[in-house]
């Protein structure tokens, strides 16, 4: 079944695409060359996972920002992303690195899955870790909710020690590696 990928803010499309605008470029980063080729693709929430110390910790996500792929020629070359301010959505960072890749990846894997999903980035940022998280509440608000049992969860590369990359596996499943293959010695 296909994803059912929400849209992001017009706000937050809006701040893409102005920091896409040639006017805008403030460095010679590779990522700046020739950026009105670039196209904002796939957009997705990102939500930060609060740290998680036992399997019995209830989960809690908050959305951060919103990330889209860049894409030239229809392949992803890099991302942007936006944070929601006081006044609203704006940009805030361009990205490249082994995320992008992963995140088109796995993306493109789920769409082969048999239930509908709506996917969305999990950061946990304790761990150096983003992963693909599949809401299996394909209807809810993008901009709300935590992952819940139903949902599942694909650490995008590279992964941390004790972790495989590009493989979906359910959150209980996430939680307890996180709380002890993973835990400080």
């Amino acid at each position: 079944m296909p994803l059912r990928i929400h849209p992001a803010p017009a706000a937050a499309e809006r701040s893409v695409r102005a920091a896409l605008h040639p006017a805008t470029a403030h460095s010679p980063h590779p990522l700046h060359e020739n950026r009105t080729a670039l196209a904002p693709a796939l957009p997705l929430p990102v939500h930060r996972l609060s740290p998680v110390s036992s399997p019995d910790d209830s989960l809690h996500a908050r959305l951060t920002g919103w990330r889209f792929l860049l894409e030239r020629g229809g392949k992803a070359v890099g991302a942007a992303e936006t944070m929601l301010t006081a006044d609203g959505w704006t940009f805030s960072h361009f990205l490249e690195g082994p995320y992008v890749s992963s995140s088109e990846r796995a993306v493109r894997r789920a769409e082969s899955l048999s239930a509908t999903y709506q996917p969305r980035l999990l950061s946990l940022p304790e761990r150096y870790m983003l992963t693909l998280w599949l809401h299996a509440d394909a209807a809810a608000d993008p901009a709300a909710g935590s992952p819940g049992p139903d949902d599942l969860l694909v650490p995008l590369a590279p992964a941390p020690p004790g972790i495989a990359a590009d493989t979906a596996i359910g959150t209980d499943e996430l939680v307890a590696l996180l709380t002890t293959r993973l835990a400080p010695a």
